[in-house]
C-alpha cells in the first residue's frame, strides 16, 4: 500500500505537552531520551504493551530516565493512542518516580478533550 511509504504522523496532546515541559524542568534530558521512541512510532513500530479495557488502542511504553541511573523501570511512561493507520496521538508522559500508574479513565478523559 501507498500509505505504508510514508511515516505516521505522531502528535503530542495538550496533556503531553504539559507534562513535558514540567518534567523537562527536572530532567534535562527527556527529548533526547523520547526521540528513539519518536522515530520507531514515525516508522510504524508500536512499542510497549496494549492498555485492555478501553474502547481505543492504546499503549504504555517505558523510556529510560538517562538523568537517573536506575533504568527502564524508574524510567518515564509514555501513553500513546493509535488512531487510524496514519496518526498517532501521544496522551501523556509521567515519572514513574513521581506517578505509579495512570487511569483507564484518566487516558478516556485526555481523548476526549482533544
Amino acid at each position: 500500500m501507498q500509505s505504508e511509504l510514508f511515516p505516521i504522523q505522531v502528535i503530542a496532546s495538550s496533556t503531553f505537552k504539559k507534562n513535558l515541559k514540567r518534567l523537562a524542568k527536572r530532567y534535562r534530558r527527556i527529548k533526547s531520551d523520547l526521540s528513539p521512541l519518536l522515530e520507531q512510532l514515525q516508522n510504524r513500530d508500536l512499542p510497549g504493551d496494549r492498555i485492555k479495557g478501553t474502547n481505543y488502542i492504546i499503549f504504555k511504553v517505558r523510556v529510560r530516565n538517562s538523568d537517573s541511573n536506575k533504568g527502564k523501570r524508574s524510567g518515564y511512561r509514555v501513553i500513546y493512542y493509535l488512531q487510524n493507520h496514519d496518526r498517532i496521538l501521544l496522551l501523556s508522559i509521567y515519572s514513574k518516580s513521581d506517578q505509579p500508574d495512570i487511569t483507564k479513565h484518566q487516558i478516556e478523559q485526555i481523548i476526549q478533550s482533544q
